[in-house]
């Protein structure tokens, strides 16, 4: 997955590289497989902002991926890579032999024709899904479980993948793509192979008006405000964050500071942060 530098015969495509998406095999994506994306423009569900710098944007249709892989003991048969707008990495259409139609995220070596399963049997090869008791330690894993049941949570970014370490009782030790290692338990499911799309960190917009289509918004800073925005605002000339810190626009330090907490229940299960 190659990425391509454009003639720059404008200021915008001086700087900009893209994706050369030559593994996407199929522009139109299945009619049956797609719902509405409602935009909300950074707001929660009382209506005020949480996210700032955001709105706009070209519209979008989501594509309903199977994270949970519940198709069990059904062949599926991989017909297409797509792109999709609403994620980094690729996506692949597949065709289940009791006719049913899913969308998964592709892995990098999955292609048109391949066959994918799901299940405790089901052999260790790229976008196939298994149980974590059943994955050999050392493997590349992706679209990790946390609860058994509830469809993968972590590790679906484009390029990414995690490895399984070690079993330790009924849990299992990965190794997750920030370097940090958790125990996960045996009865979650994970897929196999590292993601597609590994060149994405690599892709760079070119101008502004790229992010905008986005649904990026410009993002000033602090202390280019006034005091009443911001706490860095203010002052004579150009001045600097001061004491006692640097500080989010509510207030809150920021840049570097730990916001994890320190009771959360689930930190017994981290057996090193990605700080290390």
């Amino acid at each position: 997955m190659p990425l391509k530098n454009l003639k720059p015969i404008t200021p915008g495509t001086r700087n900009a590289v893209r994706a050369s998406f030559e593994e996407i095999t199929r522009t139109n994506p299945e009619k049956s497989l797609l719902t509405p994306l409602a935009k909300h423009a950074g707001r929660n569900n009382q209506g005020r902002i949480t996210v700032r710098s955001r709105g706009g944007g070209s519209r979008r249709m989501y594509r309903v991926i199977d994270f949970k892989r519940r198709k069990e003991g059904v062949p599926g048969h991989v017909v297409s890579i797509e792109y999709d707008p609403n994620r980094t990495t690729r996506i692949a259409l597949i065709y289940y032999a009791d006719g049913e139609k899913s969308y998964i995220l592709a892995p990098l070596g999955l292609e048109v024709d391949n066959w994918v399963q799901a299940g405790p049997s089901a052999e260790i090869s790229p976008g196939n899904a298994l149980p974590l008791r059943n994955i050999p330690t050392g493997t590349v894993i992706h679209n990790l479980e946390l609860t058994p049941g509830r469809g993968g949570q972590l590790v679906r970014s484009a390029g990414v993948g995690a490895q399984v370490l070690s079993r330790e009782g009924e849990y299992v030790l990965i190794r997750l793509p920030s370097g940090e290692m958790r125990r996960v338990l045996l009865n979650c499911r994970a897929s196999i192979g590292q993601l597609s799309n590994p060149d994405h960190k690599n892709e760079s917009l070119g101008k502004a008006g790229a992010s905008r289509h986005r649904g990026r918004r410009p993002q000033v800073r602090g202390v280019a405000k006034n005091p009443v925005d911001h706490p860095h605002g203010g002052g004579e000339g150009r001045s600097p964050i001061g004491m006692p810190g640097p500080k989010s626009p509510t207030g809150k330090p920021t840049l570097g500071h730990k916001t994890r907490r320190k009771k959360k229940t689930t930190g017994k299960f981290v057996v090193r942060g990605r700080r290390r």
